[in-house]
């Protein structure tokens, strides 16, 4: 089937119906449309084009169809340090099989620490327990010490390094240490139990490792050697393991194969000018991971010259990221954020790193960085909007918010109430972002735009240089109702594909298999009348509580664990603007869910998983619905609670086991 390209917004929607809209809740005043990196590109663009891009949409339109002349304006806009090289793209008839800069070298760590001066690079708070700030040229000579220990310790281009630690400076040192010498870099947070680090970092087979003694959060120190001796123990790739003291004022590294305290690391080696490996522009820079939905999570390769490519265009044009800017996003190293807020180093921006709860210190902590440090960007989850409103919060009042110009939001849908939240109490004159991408592409699809307005529930835009549109079941583009979140075109920050997988089927079933040669990204969406999109929640079974994408098999990899229990099954329920794990448990004859049973199974799902993995509601029922080839339907189960009909319920084996989920007494309001 031949797919159309992505369309513009404006087709098949009523233009009436945007004079029935309300009026925006911010508007950028003249000054600031004048004074936005995103202008001056237009006016280049421009130029360029031979075009009157008169307006964004005219902007995105002429991206989308002519990408080569577009990535290329990118590249020199943003000013990436490397070799372009002359041709921009091949293959793009292609996806997958599109080439993104062929010819080009490039660095990742060097376009990330190009600032040399003594102004703030990195500034951190553990909690209210830690703080400590590096400069520019302290973190390069930072970098400079720890690439020449992973050069000591054997590391090379293609290897994998990896990280189970907190949000802090030393995690950025790393990881740009181990991006400088073309090896591969990824991490999990230390607050995953060990079967969901190893079940990770496993199939990559890392061959060093950093971890922290520990961390603090919520007014508790949380002590990791013993995970963090069962981790090193159960990779058998590990030839060091070091770690980071955060907990401790003495350096701990007993009890821990092969391990070594970070300063001793350090300690033969003084800073001197870096070399930066040059690489082509798809090498292979980070390993993200799916959530786990249907086995072990997928090991998604990211490419350094998309990723940096694509995180300088979102930063310096949808997010307007100046030099000496202060950027924060509240997030953990085991989520894509983390790796979307380094990239701020590119752009000339100061990082702000938080690790612990966002709600410590009376619940103001946040804001109390905002305001001590100057934030710009403030960066969080919507269920973090969420609560500070349920809290009662009104930053607008009890801090200044001086430099603040944007607010940014993802993880989940930002439902319309915290949009008005935002603008009476937190600051009514700022950029509210609410965007959208994932893991996947390790970026967005839809952003902001600092020359549009802000509208009640939406995400301002499509994003530059993303043919994003909005397909029905059958593959037709829609407008003016739901459907399928799709790329119709390639784009750079594609994955390179799927680790250990060489024939490409994973990654083809992954985003492919819906629309052949069109990206399918498993958001419900809509594309407004003002060109911006509402995002309704995934289309698939993935749980997202708190804004947080949970993988079912995760969580049934541990209760199945428990002699009593059979089989489960496990679904997100719709509750309260958000979305709580329910788990259902089919146990053996004449078990019974107990108290003491519950608190079993979610006593092991926190020690193997995540706290967030551990389900709100535990129900037992005698049968768990499944299809005729024996899997569990999670969809049609989830349907049920929420009184919605089930499609096809006669491809189940046994349909009549659907009733037993109907209007249950522990689920209702």
């Amino acid at each position: 089937m031949k797919y159309p390209s992505a369309a513009p917004c404006s087709s098949s929607i009523d233009a009436s119906i945007q004079d029935k809209q309300e009026q925006p809740l911010w508007s950028p005043s003249e000054k600031q449309i004048a004074k936005a990196h995103l202008t001056r590109f237009i006016s280049q663009a421009s130029t360029r084009s031979g075009r009157n891009l008169a307006n964004y949409d005219a902007l995105w339109q002429w991206s989308v169809e002519d990408m080569e002349a577009f990535w290329s304006l990118v590249w020199d806009f943003t000013h990436v340090l490397g070799d372009k090289g002359h041709s921009i793209a091949t293959g793009l008839d292609k996806m997958p099989g599109a080439h993104w800069f062929p010819e080009a070298t490039l660095n990742y760590a060097e376009n990330l620490l190009r600032q040399r001066n003594n102004d703030d690079a990195l500034v951190f708070w553990g909690e209210n327990k830690v703080k400590y700030r590096l400069s520019h040229n302290q973190l390069y000579d930072a970098v400079s010490r720890c690439q020449q220990a992973l050069i000591a310790a054997g590391i090379t281009q293609g290897d994998r390094v990896a990280g189970y630690l907190p949000n802090m400076p030393e995690t950025i040192i790393a990881m740009l240490a181990t991006a400088s010498l073309g090896a591969i870099w990824s991490s999990a947070s230390p607050d995953f139990g060990v079967e969901g680090v190893i079940d990770r970092l496993g199939q990559i087979e890392p061959k060093i490792l950093f971890c922290v003694d520990g961390y603090f959060y919520n007014g508790k120190t949380i002590d990791c050697m013993a995970k963090n001796s069962e981790v090193a123990q159960r990779l058998p790739s590990l030839s060091r393991t070091i770690v980071i003291p955060y907990i401790r004022a003495t350096p701990e590294s007993s009890g821990v194969i092969n391990g070594t305290d970070w300063h001793q690391f350090l300690a033969p080696f003084t800073a001197k000018q870096i070399y930066f490996q040059q690489m082509p522009f798809e090498h292979p820079l980070f390993i993200m991971f799916s959530s786990g939905t249907t086995g072990i999570p997928k090991c998604i390769v990211h490419s350094a010259g998309g990723t940096l490519l694509q995180h300088l265009k979102e930063h310096q044009l949808h997010a307007d990221i100046r030099p000496r800017d202060r950027l924060f996003y509240f997030t953990t190293c085991g989520w894509m954020m983390w790796n979307w807020l380094v990239s701020g180093l590119a752009s000339g921006a100061t990082l702000l790193l938080y690790d612990g709860s966002p709600f410590a210190n009376g619940k103001k902590v946040l804001f109390d960085l905002a305001d001590a440090e100057g934030m710009t960007h403030f960066g969080t989850s919507a269920k973090y909007i969420e609560a500070c409103g349920k809290f009662g919060l009104e930053p607008g009042k009890t801090h200044q918010l001086a430099e603040l110009r944007a607010i940014f939001s993802t993880g989940s849908p930002l439902v319309a109430e915290s949009f008005d939240y935002v603008y009476q109490s937190i600051k009514s004159n700022l950029m509210l972002s609410s965007i959208s991408g994932g893991t996947d592409i390790i970026s967005c699809f839809a952003l902001g735009s600092p020359i549009l307005p802000v509208w009640r529930g939406e995400l301002q835009c499509r994003g530059l240089g993303l043919a994003v549109d909005v397909f029905d079941e059958s593959g037709h583009i829609v407008r003016g109702e739901k459907g399928e979140l799709v790329c119709t075109q390639p784009f750079p920050c594609m994955p390179i594909g799927f680790w250990n997988d060489p024939e490409g089927r994973k990654y083809h079933q992954a985003y492919f298999e819906r629309f052949e040669g069109i990206w399918c990204h498993g958001d419900f969406v809509e594309i407004t009348p003002h060109c911006g999109l509402i995002i309704y929640g995934r289309s698939d079974a993935t749980l997202n509580p708190g804004g947080v994408r949970i993988g079912t098999a995760e969580i049934y990899r541990q209760v199945e664990q428990i002699d009593e229990v059979l089989e489960s099954i496990v679904i997100g329920q719709e509750w309260d603007n958000d979305v709580r794990v329910v788990l259902f448990v089919k146990l053996r004859e004449q078990a019974v869910l107990t108290d003491e049973l519950i608190a079993r199974i979610r006593q092991l799902i926190r020690s193997k998983t995540t706290p967030r993995h551990v389900p709100a509601i535990i129900i037992q029922v005698a049968d768990i619905p499944r299809t005729k080839s024996g899997k569990i339907v999670e969809l049609a189960v989830r349907e049920i609670v929420h009184n919605r009909p089930v499609k096809n319920s006669g491809s189940l084996a046994n349909p009549e086991a659907l009733d037993l989920f109907k209007n249950l007494p522990e689920l209702q309001p």
